[in-house]
């Protein structure tokens, strides 16, 4: 299981969780979700509740990577399988992304 902290303009927004290759889920932090001046991470992801799920990892996440050859020069350099879209996601998404969520990997530790 693999988790990552997903943050909005630098407030902890939520946690991305990566059951197993068929699972995903993506919790809002509470006490971002309780704050109405705090906007959703996504139009697919909205604040209407608190805890979505996925047999994929959800779109918003997916849109984040890379594509084509960008993708096949990261994933050779990173030493991460072209497949694993989490492990790209997290590899990449932890300061330079082009939207104000960033990713961070929890250590499973």
């Amino acid at each position: 299981m693999r988790k990552a902290e997903i943050y909005c303009k630098g407030y902890l927004a939520g946690i991305l969780t990566e059951i197993n290759q068929q699972h995903f889920s993506f919790r809002y932090n509470e006490v971002y979700f309780s704050d109405t001046s705090k906007p959703a991470i996504s139009i697919t992801l909205p604040k209407i509740q608190i805890e979505y799920s996925s047999e994929f990892l959800f779109p918003f996440f997916y849109n984040m990577l890379s594509e084509g050859v960008n993708r096949k020069l990261q994933s050779k350099v990173l030493k991460i399988d072209e497949e694993d879209n989490l492990g790209l996601l997290l590899a990449t998404a932890q300061y330079d992304t082009v939207g104000s969520v960033t990713v961070k990997a929890i250590d499973a530790g």
